[in-house]
């Protein structure tokens, strides 16, 4: 993982080290200096000041291959930690995250965005978050189902939300009074594999989600992609038939009106495999059981979505592909379809990238959201402006509190 530049200097080192622990686990201090480009001097004088102040403890000793071991340094995870919101079209679903990943606590509350005053309740739900929160908040991350101007900014056009460029970012900072950072649902996805996933060996990745919709989180070179105006990913809405059903875009033949989930209810009904009230629980158990209808129709989105893969990963070159989302809960009805698309359509020299399948959970999303917050000080591009230079600023004073409060 590359160091942010604001590293080198050193002034900014402590938050660098105990965000590198937290991303990468246990480390050698040899180790911590050759990621983050410094010299294992200034690395051995951060961390005798981090150990004092309880943020990081000694651990055993690295197998030696020869001279002395080294040991390896670890997190105390409680340092600090980020809360991560996942804002859907009836609910909110928050998460408290520590530096090192792990889930201390989920909840979900119902939440109707189309509401007069629903900025107005998003702040108050959150602000009880905030005010509820145990020891260091280094802020909020959270993620939508649309597009954001940047992460900073914050300004959000979610069609499925009912928002058009609704500030959320500056009314949830007023609010909160901690830093705020937003990105598209699956643009947070792709943070969360930068920090505890894929991209800890690749510096370029996709992550594709396959649900409700059909979205992409572009990596490259170690930081994601947004575009122009923050929409860059947006396969669903790649035009892949010129008599297909309209989308919700408001555009015809898109590949998310073939293969996302609405899509797939709908012709499940028109074939007669599902009932008129049934959706995609009882299309995947038809599959399931054996029906032939349904499990042909989860194979023509496999082929659709291995096709139009194979179109983005020739335009990005990735190292590594990612799906995830709701939809892979019925991947198996997806997958040989897919793989014999996908290679198909790839150039000969692109036939051996691989792809992983991720499990699925809602808490995915916030710990996605949270990554937002947590990969600060890892953003050697400025991706995150202000929110997060106030993101290193917290992690840096969490760093520098006298020991025993003194």
């Amino acid at each position: 993982m590359p160091a942010p530049s604001s590293t080198r200097g050193g002034d900014l080192l402590p938050a660098a080290i105990l965000g590198l622990l937290g991303s990468r686990g246990s480390s050698s201090r040899a180790d911590i200096a050759r990621l983050l480009r410094v010299s294992p001097a200034a690395v051995t004088q951060a961390t005798k000041g981090l150990i004092g102040r309880g943020l990081v403890a000694e651990l055993e000793a690295e197998p030696s291959r020869g001279g002395r071991p080294a040991r390896l340094l670890g997190l105390v995870r409680e340092a600090a930690s980020a809360i991560g919101v996942k804002v859907t079209a009836d609910h909110v679903a928050t998460v408290r995250v520590t530096l090192d990943g792990l889930v201390e606590a989920y909840s979900t509350r119902p939440f109707d965005p189309s509401a007069p005053d629903a900025l107005d309740r998003l702040g108050r739900l959150l602000a009880e978050a905030v005010a509820a929160h145990p020891g260091a908040l280094l802020g909020v991350g959270v993620g939508v189902p649309g597009s954001v101007d940047s992460q900073g900014s914050g300004v959000v056009t979610a069609p499925t939300l009912g928002w058009s460029e609704l500030a959320v970012g500056a009314h949830l900072r007023a609010e909160l009074g901690v830093p705020v950072l937003l990105d598209n649902d699956v643009n947070t996805l792709a943070a969360a594999e930068r920090l505890y996933g894929v991209g800890q060996d690749a510096a370029s990745y996709l992550v594709v989600t396959i649900g409700r919709g059909i979205g992409c989180g572009v990596v490259v070179d170690g930081s994601i992609y947004r575009g122009a105006r923050g929409g860059a990913g947006e396969i669903g809405h790649v035009p892949v038939a010129d008599d297909g059903p309209e989308c919700a875009c408001g555009g015809t033949g898109c590949l998310e009106a073939l293969i996302g989930e609405e899509a797939l209810v709908r012709l499940a009904r028109e074939r007669g495999v599902v009932g008129p009230a049934d959706g995609i629980a009882e299309l995947t158990g038809a599959a399931d059981a054996g029906s032939e209808a349904a499990t042909e129709i989860f194979a023509t989105a496999g082929r659709l979505l291995g096709r139009a893969l194979a179109g983005v990963v020739h335009t990005i070159d990735p190292g590594v592909l990612v799906i995830q989302g709701e939809g892979v809960t019925a991947w198996r009805h997806w997958q040989s379809p897919f793989e014999a698309s996908f290679r198909r359509h790839l150039m000969p020299s692109r036939r051996s990238l691989r792809y992983q399948v991720h499990a699925w959970s809602e808490q995915q999303w916030t710990l996605g959201a949270a990554s937002l917050v947590l990969a600060a000080p890892f953003d050697s591009t400025d991706t995150t402006g202000e929110q997060g230079r106030l993101v290193r600023a917290r992690l840096q004073d969490t760093a520098d509190q006298p020991e025993d409060g003194a």
